[in-house]
Parts: C-alpha cells; sequence; structure tokens
C-alpha cells in the first residue's frame, strides 16, 4: 500500500522527549516501512523516520521562538499532502479537525485516529463530518456518534522499555506528564503528602500552564519529598518509572489513552489511576495497578501495589500494547476502508453503465 502519514508539526518524530502521538506515529510508520509499505510522512523536518520524510518547516514547531501560529503551518502541511492525494491509497492523520475539510473534497479515503478527547467544539466540528472514517484509540473515547472503523490501541516497542525486578529502596511514586490540570500533578502532590511518600515528578510545562505550575507546583517543590526532575529524556523516563514502587496517573479529565500508563507497566511498575477515560481499559485492576475513585482510594491503595508481581505487569503489556499488535490493527483498516473505495467505485461504474 502506499500511505501517508501525517503528524502534528509541534514536536518532531519520534519527540526527543515528551510528545505520545509523535511516539506513537513514529512506531507506526517505521513498522509499516518493515512490512513493505511505501510509506510517506508529512512531520516537522528534524524528524527521523524509514519512510520518505516531507516537511514544511525545517524543526519542531515548539522548539522554534520564532513561530507563534502553529495552525498556520500544518494547515500549509495539509495543503502539501493534499495536492498530492493521488499519489496514495490511503491517507492517515494524526492532527484532528484540520485535517476534515480537505479530506471531504478528495477521492483518497482520510483515516483520522483520535488522539484527542472532545470538546464541545471538537465534537460539532467532528459531527459535521460524520461519516468520514475514524479509529479511536479507547472505546472510553467514543462520546460522539461518528463512523468509527475500529479501536486500535496504542503501542510500544517493549524492547525499548528494561524490566525492573524490583522498586528501588527507599521507595517513591513516580509522575510523569505534562504539568497541567488535566494530567494531575497537583493530585499527585496531595496523594504523597497524604501518604507520606516521596515523590519524583518529570516532565514538560507548556507555555499555557506556567502559571498553573507557578501556583499549584512549584511551591510544593522542596527537592526532597516532593522532587521535579524537569523534561527528562527517554532513558531517564524509563529509569525513574522503572525503579519506583508505582506510577501516579492521577488525571481529571477523560484521558483517551494514556501512554504513560502501558509504559511503566513495561517497566515492570504497576500503576495507582483515577478512573476516568481509558484507564479501565489500560489497566487490569488488581493484577497491573488499581483503578480508583478518588485521592483517598489511591492513598489507600499504595501498601497493595507493593504486593503485585511486576513480571506480570510486563506480561501484561507485551500481550495487549504492542507496536506489532498496534500496527495489525491499523493494517487491518487501512484494508477494510481501501477495499470499501473498491467497491463503492464499482458500485458508481455499474450504475453509469446502466443508466
Amino acid at each position: 500500500m502506499k500511505i501517508a502519514q501525517v503528524a502534528p508539526l509541534r514536536e518532531k518524530v519520534p519527540p526527543l522527549n515528551y510528545g505520545g502521538i509523535e511516539l506513537v506515529v513514529s512506531r507506526l510508520t517505521d513498522e509499516l516501512v518493515r512490512r513493505g509499505h511505501e510509506v510517506t510522512l508529512f512531520a516537522s523536518g528534524d524528524s527521523e523516520t524509514l519512510a520518505t520524510l516531507e516537511a514544511v518547516y525545517p524543526r519542531a514547531l515548539r522548539l522554534d521562538p520564532d513561530v507563534s501560529d502553529y495552525d498556520l503551518y500544518e494547515m500549509l502541511e495539509l495543503s502539501q499532502v493534499y495536492q498530492r492525494f493521488a499519489e496514495f491509497d490511503v491517507i492517515h492523520s494524526h492532527i484532528g479537525v484540520m485535517a476534515l475539510p480537505m479530506a471531504s473534497l478528495v477521492s483518497t479515503p482520510t483515516i483520522h485516529t483520535l488522539h484527542g478527547s472532545f470538546t464541545p467544539d471538537t465534537s460539532k466540528a467532528f459531527s459535521y463530518h460524520q461519516n468520514q472514517p475514524y479509529v479511536s484509540i479507547s472505546d472510553a473515547q467514543r462520546k460522539v456518534d461518528l463512523n468509527y472503523v475500529s479501536t486500535v490501541y496504542n503501542g510500544i516497542l517493549t524492547e525499548n522499555y528494561s524490566f525492573f525486578e524490583r522498586a528501588e529502596e527507599p521507595p517513591y511514586l513516580a509522575f510523569l506528564g505534562r504539568l497541567s490540570p488535566e494530567k494531575g500533578p497537583q493530585n499527585a502532590i496531595a496523594i504523597a503528602k497524604k501518604s507520606g511518600w516521596t515523590l519524583k515528578m518529570a516532565g514538560k510545562i507548556d507555555e499555557v500552564d506556567t502559571e498553573f505550575f507557578a501556583a499549584e507546583i512549584a511551591p510544593h517543590i522542596d527537592g526532597e519529598q516532593i522532587q521535579y526532575l524537569g523534561e527528562v529524556s527517554h532513558p531517564q523516563k524509563v529509569e525513574l518509572m522503572g525503579k519506583a514502587a508505582a506510577t501516579l496517573f492521577p488525571i481529571t479529565w477523560r484521558e483517551p489513552f494514556g501512554l504513560v500508563m502501558i509504559e511503566s507497566m513495561a517497566t515492570g511498575t504497576p500503576v495507582i489511576a483515577m478512573n476516568l477515560g481509558s484507564v479501565p481499559e489500560v489497566i487490569n485492576d488488581g493484577v497491573t495497578g488499581f483503578v480508583c475513585e478518588n485521592i483517598d482510594e489511591m492513598v489507600e491503595a499504595i501498601p497493595k501495589v507493593l504486593q503485585l508481581n511486576r513480571q506480570v505487569c510486563r506480561e501484561y503489556v507485551e500481550n495487549k500494547f504492542t507496536v506489532t499488535q498496534m500496527v495489525n490493527g491499523y493494517e487491518a483498516v487501512y484494508e477494510k476502508i481501501i477495499q470499501q473505495r473498491i467497491e463503492s467505485n464499482g458500485r458508481i461504474h455499474a450504475a453509469k453503465i446502466q443508466y
């Protein structure tokens, strides 16, 4: 198949440090190339890929202080993609609503993976283009009535995640993710303080979250019980999670998937998470972590998490959330959509002959 992958431009593919969507796009694209498909990746110019790379900007937009309007460059990226639509059997968009209008104007089908949650505004946009093919990354994500072709869980290369047989002594809790209200770092701090445990936090601070960080997070960082390690690299992230007794996932929104959960379990570290969005689909409650209803339950789960089998956590990810399984799912989606297009064209051709 000839496949176009369309990535956001805020981060490179794969991301330097933080960037869940870009990591998924990277793993998907490279594995499709390994399977013999002809893949073109539309992404930032500093991206690294086995596919043919096409870029409208030389570097990740977030790293360029001269760029203030990200949407402008993603619009240019989409123009580049859809001017070449006839070259592809299928276009796979990972950038949300911006691709919808152009996708409706060309004959090559566009598959949209929904990487985010719905807002009132985006719900209207997606509903206007209801019949385009969509892939959800969890069943819980399906809060708007759309043409869902499949649910395909995100996958990781487990070989890139070292397995840690035991937690470091003295034990600590880990938090990884954007330092934003919906990711719940404020809840992670509350859990650490209520339990008396040490909390090690890592993740990026987007410009929109700087006031939140200054008001709700920074005052609690003492370098001892509450530690902030900044935006860590992949090896540092793996070590931070792998040596932890548990990873906290105390979100305040309906998380569509939550890559951090499977990354943590791949290292052997169970996850204690808030019961929102995809969490019950990703964690095997009582086996690879605990799904909780509130902060108090998360505190109560900490001593119980020490009894869980870390090898089982690793095997759970290997059996359910690998790149191989993810790409199998997307290949099936591509084949289904292409076949539907062939059949539709055949019906149109037959109707013209009959007429």
